[in-house]
């Protein structure tokens, strides 16, 4: 499984990203993180506001640092 954290490196970025890392790893799920910084590339992918959430490609959170328990519910 693949995470995309889409942002500028905030805190709330990595926020979102310890928030995924650990709902995977509570779930079981071996995943990878790719973190987005350039701001053409997050443009490019549609996000409109960070930090944002993409698993295995769809975006599932836009503008908010997602739980774990949110992004749980999305893996399970």
């Amino acid at each position: 499984m693949k995470f995309v954290i889409y942002g500028s490196g905030c805190s709330k970025c990595e926020q979102l990203t310890s928030n995924a890392q650990t709902a995977a790893k509570d779930l079981g799920i071996n995943c990878e993180v790719e973190k987005v910084t350039d701001t053409n590339s997050i443009i490019d992918a549609g996000i409109m506001r960070t930090p944002a959430l993409a698993i295995d490609d769809d975006i599932v959170f836009e503008g908010k640092v997602a739980s774990v328990d949110e992004i749980k519910q999305l893996l399970a």
